[in-house]
């Protein structure tokens, strides 16, 4: 075992703060242009312009508490930073809400005769978990919804050890987007038969698999494929309303007939043939991308 190792703190709570301290020393510390985020200083919150470390910034957003508009748009940024950006936006989201998971773990100690440092990772999984794919940005409140999700990982796994429950006070559920119920199987037959029936274009089964049904986060699904996240958020949208007609009408669960099969392929062609015009790219036949607008 090398001094590093040995010198590593044991609490995943530690270790994290550990790392970012790391990752914000001299000479290139991690930072925030709070100019690109289209926060103005401000006389009454006292917001500095430009770049600010993320210690910094931290310390900033613990004074302002009720500076919603610029605690949104910073979380907003720092989340987007951790799906698309690497492994060190990750620890430095997860440092910059210490101070609430600290607090959490604090409480939901309470009455825990486990091992502390277990239920510490539990609460820095669910944060996590929420972090990579969980939070919607196109929501309000993006911090909120991540410290929810790291209470509530804490939370269960007391329940699930026998500890005495906890009242929580007005622990607003979170919701996300909502899979159609469906009228058999497993949610995977179900898009593979729209797919078959025209209703789901084959280049988009799979981002609307990890979409809707894995709740994957969008903003790597769209870097992958080339798209603005509003393109491909407004093209999954697109998709519910299709399939939420289908299961209405019973195109899921009943036979089509050639007629039905027939036009909704017609529609499938269409959305091809503007897909490419819009891309300015030449109109293909057989299956499409994603790639396209």
């Amino acid at each position: 075992m090398t001094a590093s190792t040995a010198a590593w703190p044991s609490s995943i709570l530690d270790a994290v703060d550990t790392a970012f301290a790391a990752l914000t020393n001299e000479p290139a510390p991690l930072s925030l242009d709070l100019d690109k985020l289209g926060l103005a200083p401000s006389d009454d919150t006292d917001l500095p312009a430009g770049v600010i470390t993320l210690p910094a910034l931290q310390t900033w957003l613990l004074k302002h508490s009720r500076a919603y508009t610029v605690r949104d748009a910073v979380w907003a940024e720092l989340i987007r930073r951790a799906r698309l950006d690497g492994p060190a936006w990750v620890v430095a989201a997860t440092a910059m809400a210490m101070p609430a998971l600290r607090h959490y773990a604090g409480q939901l100690r309470t009455g825990w005769s486990g091992d502390a440092h277990d239920l510490d990772a539990e609460i820095v999984t669910g944060f996590l978990t929420a972090l990579r794919d969980r939070v919607d940005l196109v929501r309000p409140a993006p911090y909120a919804a991540l410290c929810k999700a790291a209470w509530r990982a804490g939370y269960e796994l007391r329940l699930r050890n026998g500890a005495e429950a906890i009242p929580v006070e007005d622990l607003e559920h979170v919701t996300g987007p909502r899979t159609p119920k469906l009228p058999y199987g497993h949610p995977d037959l179900l898009v593979r038969r729209a797919v078959e029936m025209g209703i789901i274009d084959p280049g988009d089964e799979q981002a609307y698999i990890d979409l809707r049904l894995g709740r994957r986060a969008i903003e790597p699904v769209a870097a992958r494929l080339g798209l603005e996240v509003d393109t491909l958020r407004r093209r999954v949208e697109r998709i519910d309303t299709r399939l939420a007609e289908a299961l209405e009408s019973g195109l899921l669960s009943d036979a089509a007939s050639p007629h039905t099969r027939d036009r909704l392929h017609q529609e499938a062609k269409r959305r091809r043939s503007i897909r490419a015009s819009r891309a300015g790219a030449p109109q293909a036949t057989g299956q499409t991308s994603l790639t396209a607008a």
